[in-house]
């Protein structure tokens, strides 16, 4: 391009600047030497080629005489585009970064706001485990499987003639172990972890939209289940601090309602939580103020970090130190209260017992009859009325098992619109913060001798029921009430899976339980994270975790028994041919529920099994029915993509919550009592299933088997956070209530042997796991007695401890110290962690387990009934001692066969080693391998052992004795067996 000659002389500032553009007729300088062909053309064509020279050469820039190429320029940062665009007044182009203003947009016309419009995006997504990781996991688990298959071939081919005993029974326990190891490793083949973009969740539901002109929250409503049922082992202050919690989650008010049911019907629960709510008044809003987390006073104070970090209003330090000081009285009301009421009782009581002599002495003449007075000694609430449920000294209609339904609403239902506060809230500041706090109630279902109640199921569907006529959430959160909310905005972070394309499909979302109070060493693998970071996070890969009991949100038309819009069949041997299952209308669908609901997308499966019929009885109430087809449509996702099936319009949940009357109030309080299920499907296939221990696993079950799936949350911060039995009894007992209900399930029809085809194989496999891992109790026992057995008798498991042997048990050992570290790589575990889930799986499965197999064969086989009693959520004596309860020791018949394993071990390797010693021809490959796997059962009993020997290692009495009589036992009991001889390979030892 030449240099006109304006720019060629004199100095200016754009001379060392230049735009190589592409030689082109159309953009060359009028000067320039051109073909032919332009030579050839018309004037005006001429003329406005003339033009356009001009034109170019005032936007382009010149070139220096040395120079220099477009890249080397920008390379060396002399050109400068900005300056460039602002002296030829380049231009940038179209784009959503700049769009010009005098671009004709033609009829279709674009401008800069249509690129505004965030484009669609989902609310979760998957993250997949690195291939790493799980691809080496995959294939050691292939060649442990083939090792183990060669190793018990070899075993069975190559018994042990000199102890056919010993033999037979180690490899049936051998069998059974590959077996168990089997059922327990195939459905961790797919480890999954997912994530929440609570961004987009506000995007979508929480901004103003044409279809949403206000902002107001889209978001369906949350009705959040507390359970409790006796106040002297569940602490009523630890409830509240779970309701206050509860309260103050990051959720919209007008969609949040709280819930707890007291199925013991105690005054001292009932007054406690109105404590709370009184409390909560300032509590939530200081909470949304300061944005506090946790949300749990008693947690919150207990915090050992600094409270101003990261706190920037400037009155934060005056509002902490006035909540805190309000906390400190509302704890001393709450513990005050028992006293409270029984001297308010005994008051109002005196009052009528002298309000009675005064009418006996009126109609007998001024003297009190010979015979006196009976006056009952009621329970009183304090606006001078009978309390209505359970009396201090139980009464006919006023006991545990016989009291009346009490439903109270403590916290009304909020306004639709924010209300704010004003500067002077009860000495806090609360201007521009909603002080508004969440519907709560007060449940207690009826309760009345003769009928089954259900225990926990029972209550809860009592509630699930209640809730529905009074909010009708279409999600519900059930928690214990030691189980507070420890991250506020955990129900949004499982919103966005209910609230994604194909969340219609999921009926619950299980989150981790995570545990305070635990000691430091976890002695008692009681955070149990191999379960819920290992097994919980590989089943979310499959067809999703099992539901257990607690931190689990739910679909409220799933738990009503019904079925998936949309679901897949799996056929084949190991459910290898995928389809999706057959779906039909029928008219009783349609007519059971609500004869004017639409339910064009609710199709149901057509099939003969009857896990996968239509609920039809749900009782009498129709008010309670005509709010099922209200659920189901509010919990639909939004259909706001192409992609997203049985959606529902944006902006269809803006409008409020009608108000609660009188009528509503005294129907919710009738499906509380303990006639309404009768004739029902409440606990068969409606709700909360009835008829194990463990309702919650077979609740999960039952949903998985009509063909939902469920999700694993893991949030960044816990979710939520409980406590659990630090107390090797308590522990032990609670292990005992959940393998008992396992028995339950292999003997029923919810075991997985007999599942329907909508669950996927390995969903099946890791069913099958729940009801068969306590079996493995017995033959863990057997196990564990055989090293003792080898060292009385002086033989081993096998003919000798030859090459073969030890190769395979050194690749068996290596693949799974490998298989482990590659779990605790993708999960996330800690290796002590996976040591204390190993220690105390043998502890526990030599005595809780076993003991629950018993149970369960009992119940079973003969109708006898088990009672367990609730755990306890108190601490111990020692307030100073957080880990008090670590050291009490509390004697259980669950101790024996640990205690007899531990016993029996110590004294077979000293016989066994006094033996070889003394034996004329000494068998140490026989002692050593006795001892080894002796010390290999000792090792796992080494936090048994602890456990027994309390805080200053002091062994109780009852464990000498013990100790003594089975040694003892087992001396006498060998020699008879077994008596010493001359001729015995046993050499001269005797006893």
């Amino acid at each position: 391009m030449d240099v006109p000659g304006d720019y060629s002389s004199g100095q200016n500032d754009y001379i060392d600047y230049t735009v190589l553009m592409p030689p082109t007729p159309d953009n060359q300088p009028a000067g320039s030497s051109s073909s032919a062909a332009s030579t050839s053309q018309s004037k005006p064509d001429a003329n406005r080629s003339s033009k356009m020279g001009n034109k170019m050469e005032r936007r382009l820039s010149v070139m220096k005489s040395n120079n220099k190429s477009m890249l080397l320029r920008s390379q060396t940062g002399d050109f400068d585009h900005n300056r460039w665009l602002f002296e030829s007044k380049g231009k940038y182009g179209i784009g959503n970064a700049f769009w010009p203003d005098d671009i004709d947009n033609g009829e279709g016309g674009v401008i800069m706001s249509d690129f505004l419009d965030k484009p669609w995006k989902p609310l979760t997504r998957k993250v997949k485990v690195p291939a790493k990781v799980l691809s080496p996991y995959r294939l050691l688990i292939v060649l442990r499987l083939v090792i183990l298959f060669f190793f018990l071939w070899w075993r069975v081919a190559n018994p042990n003639e000199d102890a056919m005993w010993l033999w037979g029974l180690s490899i049936v326990c051998e069998i059974w172990f590959a077996f168990s190891w089997i059922l327990d490793i195939l459905p961790k083949l797919n480890p999954i972890n997912r994530a929440t973009d609570l961004d987009t969740l506000h995007d979508k539901f929480e901004q103003p939209s044409p279809s949403n002109p206000t902002g107001r929250s889209d978001l369906p409503g949350v009705d959040v289940f507390v359970s409790t049922a006796d106040p002297e082992k569940e602490p009523p202050l630890v409830t509240a601090n779970t309701l206050l919690s509860i309260l103050a989650v990051d959720y919209p008010i007008e969609k949040l309602s709280a819930y707890i049911s007291d199925d013991g019907g105690a005054i001292l629960t009932f007054e406690a939580m109105a404590e709370a709510v009184r409390f909560a008044e300032y509590w939530v809003p200081f909470c949304r103020k300061h944005d506090i987390e946790p949300r749990n006073p008693d947690s919150y104070f207990s915090i050992k970090k600094d409270p101003t970090k990261n706190k920037k209003k400037p009155d934060f330090v005056k509002d902490r130190r006035w909540i805190k000081r309000e906390y400190d009285e509302f704890k001393v009301r709450i513990n005050g209260l028992p006293e409270q009421i029984k001297k308010r009782a005994e008051q109002f009581n005196l009052r009528e017992e002298l309000k009675e002599k005064r009418i006996a002495k009126e109609k007998n003449g001024g003297v009190l009859p010979p015979d006196g007075v009976e006056v009952v000694k009621a329970t009183w609430m304090a606006d001078g009325t009978h309390w209505p449920g359970t009396w201090f000294e139980p009464k006919p209609d006023h006991s545990k098992g016989d009291h009346a339904g009490i439903l109270q609403i403590m916290s009304k239902v909020p306004e639709l619109e924010p209300v704010m506060g004003g500067p002077n809230e009860g000495a806090l500041d609360f201007t521009g913060i909603d002080i508004r706090v969440p519907m709560f109630a007060y449940v207690s279902r009826e309760k009345r001798p003769g009928f089954d109640h259900n225990k926990k199921a029972g209550a809860m569907n009592g509630m699930v029921r209640a809730s529905a006529i009074l909010s009708n959430g279409a999600f519900i959160l059930n928690l214990d009430c030691d189980h507070y909310v420890y991250n506020s905005k955990a129900i949004k972070e499982g919103m966005c899976f209910m609230m994604d394309r194909g969340g219609d499909r999921i009926c619950y979302i299980q989150f981790p339980q995570r545990f305070e109070g635990i000691d430091p060493s976890d002695r008692y693998a009681n955070h149990n994270t191999v379960f819920f970071d290992g097994n919980m996070r590989a089943l979310d890969g499959l067809q999703g975790p099992v539901y257990v009991g607690t931190g689990c949100m739910f679909r409220r038309y799933a738990l009503y028994g019904f079925n998936p819009p949309r679901a897949n069949e799996y056929n084949g041997v190991f459910g290898q041919e995928k389809a999706p299952a057959m779906h039909v209308r029928t008219q009783s669908q349609a007519s059971q529920i609500s004869e004017t609901s639409d339910l064009e997308s609710d199709t149901q499966p057509l099939t003969d099994d009857p896990d996968l019929g239509l609920p039809k009885k749900f009782g009498n109430s129709t008010i309670f029915t005509d709010t099922i087809p209200v659920a189901e449509y509010q919990g639909r996702p939004l259909a706001d993509h192409m992609s997203v099936q049985n959606g529902r319009p944006p902006g269809a949940l803006l409008l409020p919550r009608p108000p609660l009357d009188a009528p509503t109030v005294a129907e919710a309080i009738a499906v509380i009592s303990c006639w309404y299920e009768d004739n029902t499907e409440w606990g068969d296939r409606i709700g909360w299933i009835y008829g194990s221990v463990t309702e919650d696993v077979v609740t999960g079950y039952r949903m998985h088997n009509r063909g939902w799936r469920s999700v694993y949350c893991i949030t960044k911060r816990d979710a939520f956070r409980g406590t659990a039995p630090i107390n090797l009894t308590d522990r032990l007992h609670q292990v005992l209530r959940w393998a008992t209900g396992s028995v339950e399930i292999f003997f029923s029809k919810n075991n997985a042997m007999f599942a329907t085809r909508r669950l996927k194989f390995l969903q099946r496999v890791a069913y099958l796991n729940v009801g068969i891992y306590p079996f493995t109790s017995i033959f863990l026992v057997v196990y564990c007695f055989l090293p003792a057995l080898c060292l009385f008798s002086g033989k081993f498991i096998v003919q000798s401890l030859d090459i073969h042997f030890l190769s395979y048990l050194l690749c068996i050992s290596l693949t799974l110290i490998l298989i482990s570290l590659l779990e605790v790589k993708w999960s996330g575990i800690g290796l002590e962690e996976w040591w204390r889930n190993e220690q105390f799986w043998l502890i526990g499965g030599s005595s809780a387990h076993l003991a629950a197999v018993v149970q369960g064969l009992l119940k079973v086989l003969a109708g006898i009934e088990i009672s367990f009693t609730l755990t306890s959520k108190a601490s111990g004596e020692d307030e100073d001692d957080a880990f008090a309860d670590l050291y009490i020791v509390k004697w259980t018949g669950l101790f024996i066969m640990p205690l007899t394993i531990i016993v029996v071990n110590l004294v077979a390797i000293v016989i066994g080693a006094s033996r070889t010693i003394y034996s004329v021809i000494p068998q140490w490959n026989k002692l050593f391998g006795g001892i080894f796997f002796s010390m290999w059962v000792l090792t796992h009993m080494y936090p048994f052992c602890k456990g027994l020997m309390g805080r200053r290692g002091k062994v109780p009495t009852i464990v000498y004795v013990w100790s003594g009589l089975v040694s003892i036992t087992v001396s006498l009991l060998w020699i008879t067996i077994s008596p010493p001889d001359d001729v015995s390979g046993g050499g001269g030892f005797s006893v």
